[in-house]
């Protein structure tokens, strides 16, 4: 894609198949962590505190230059640099791959799920898939500027959700209205009956149009200022409001198309007038829309359909940039297609778009066991759409089937998770990993702190690393690969 470095972050759920379990979620995912790293030595951990919440061995970058750790209990995996989609897709399946191969070394794959889902139907907890698309700093981030992107990322559900039974209990945040801070309550939020279904997994858990903090006030875009980069270039798009896909099309389709809108806007061509009245709102009704008919009140009193709006964008998306690259032209034919069937029967979309999937497989359960919504069997189904085992998720029979189209392959998967793009500093920092697990500049099966607070043997960050006894070395260019100027700069460490 056109000047674009993508990256996604999956927090996944740890399902216990005993009713008395002798250990927690949590326990099973230290388990999973140290089995990876300290055996597997698939990278090498921290040795250092990142913050107050992750301390030394808490996680560490991999071979494949993502990072793997532990986020409030859950494990989470971060996936390198990427600058095309093909890239991103098999390096976000790769850590998929990664963790339930290591499930299954352990040997606890009868007795945990690993769910790559968003919610958890018993708590009512939701955990994350926050995508992160670098843009130039003259990207205008304003509330004006981000206007035609809010629009967009609320309207894009309807293709990019993966379902849900049920709804969330009405969040208890805080609101930000203009200068002040007020409880969500206090706006008089009235009690709606609860859906059978509804597309997307993380619409009730978002409160708000723009916030920065990132936990219980969660907003459709998070503005959050922390590139990851050189600053004075760069900055990161953070959205956290989207699904974990199972589906690699939606997943492609998901970052591509949202990579494209912020081309328009950074260009001056994103279409205008398209402001929604109220796009919290907005994305709560369209996800719980039985009738599937998404229509939303703009600013200026028009109503509009999700897919009349999502047609707007990709017009202007066609106008300017088809042709500049055949990722490109791949987004703008299949964001056209599945459009055209968002206006038909849902069962066209099977295969490709999470939800439509999740429904169909559940209607054909309902249909056969003359269920009705409240059966508690749904619930269950619904997260084994999610389950990482191939013998179990019911994803992946629909995949066996040959429902489903592939964006990457499995050769390409297997390929993401030992090795880094070649093309962004993830390839300069995996050389980094490599070279650390190779000179064992410190034991990777002991995280703990060094003596007498030395520096630690190495820190390892996104966009700068230090190996003890040499000067920090930045990346800040995520477009630059950095490899011979890592080996250059390792080769001279005196050890």
């Amino acid at each position: 894609m056109l000047n674009r470095i993508f990256g996604l972050e999956t927090e996944y759920g740890l399902l216990i198949h005993e009713d008395r379990p002798n250990h927690s979620p949590t326990w099973f995912a230290h388990k999973i962590r140290d089995h990876l790293f300290q055996v597997q030595r698939r990278g090498v951990l921290d040795l250092h505190h990142r913050g107050h919440d992750e301390p030394p061995g808490n996680g560490g970058f991999l071979t494949n230059a993502g990072r793997i750790y532990l986020d409030m209990g859950h494990l989470e995996y971060a996936s390198p640099e990427c600058h095309s989609l093909t890239d991103v897709v098999a390096s976000d399946r790769a850590g998929d791959l990664l963790l339930q191969q290591t499930l299954e070394e352990l040997g606890f794959s009868e007795q945990v799920s690993l769910i790559k889902n968003n919610i958890d139907h018993e708590t009512d907890a939701t955990f994350g898939s926050h995508e992160n698309y670098l843009v130039s700093r003259r990207f205008p981030f304003s509330r004006r500027g981000l206007a035609p992107l809010v629009t967009f990322l609320v309207t894009r559900q309807i293709f990019t959700g993966s379902g849900r039974v049920g709804s969330a209990a009405l969040q208890d945040a805080w609101i930000q209205t203009d200068r002040l801070l007020i409880p969500r309550s206090a706006l008089g939020a009235h009690h709606v009956s609860e859906p059978p279904f509804q597309i997307s997994q993380r619409a009730d858990y978002i409160v708000n149009d723009f916030f920065e903090w990132v936990q219980h006030n969660r907003a459709i875009v998070n503005t959050r200022d922390e590139p990851l980069a050189d600053p004075n270039q760069y900055r990161r798009i953070h959205l956290l409001l989207g699904d974990s896909n199972m589906t690699e099309y939606a997943t492609a389709l998901k970052l591509g198309t949202t990579g494209l809108v912020l081309q328009l806007i950074e260009e001056g061509h994103a279409p205008q007038d398209l402001e929604i009245d109220e796009p919290v709102e907005a994305l709560q009704e369209i996800s719980q829309d039985q009738e599937r008919r998404w229509l939303i009140q703009l600013q200026s009193h028009k109503t509009m359909s999700a897919v009349d709006i999502q047609e707007r964008f990709l017009d202007c998306a066609v106008q300017h940039c088809k042709g500049q690259d055949e990722e490109t032209d791949w987004v703008l034919t299949q964001w056209a297609s599945v459009l055209h069937d968002l206006r038909g029967d849902y069962q066209k979309l099977v295969g490709r778009v999470d939800w439509a999937s999740k429904l169909w497989l559940l209607e054909c359960f309902r249909e056969a066991e003359h269920a009705d919504w409240t059966d508690p069997m749904l619930k269950s189904l619904d997260l084994e759409y999610h389950n990482l085992n191939p013998s179990k998720g019911l994803y992946y029979g629909l995949l066996e089937e040959g429902r489903v189209p592939r964006v990457t392959t499995d050769f390409l998967i297997h390929l993401a998770m030992e090795t880094a793009p070649k093309n962004t500093r993830a390839y300069g920092r995996s050389e980094l990993v490599r070279h650390l697990l190779h000179e064992r500049h410190a034991s990777v099966a002991d995280p703990s702190p060094t003596p007498d607070g030395l520096f630690p043997p190495y820190v390892i960050n996104w966009s700068i690393f230090q190996v003890r006894g040499h000067a920090p070395f930045p990346m800040p260019d995520p477009f630059k690969t950095y490899l011979e100027d890592v080996r250059t700069h390792l080769d001279s460490v005196i050890v």
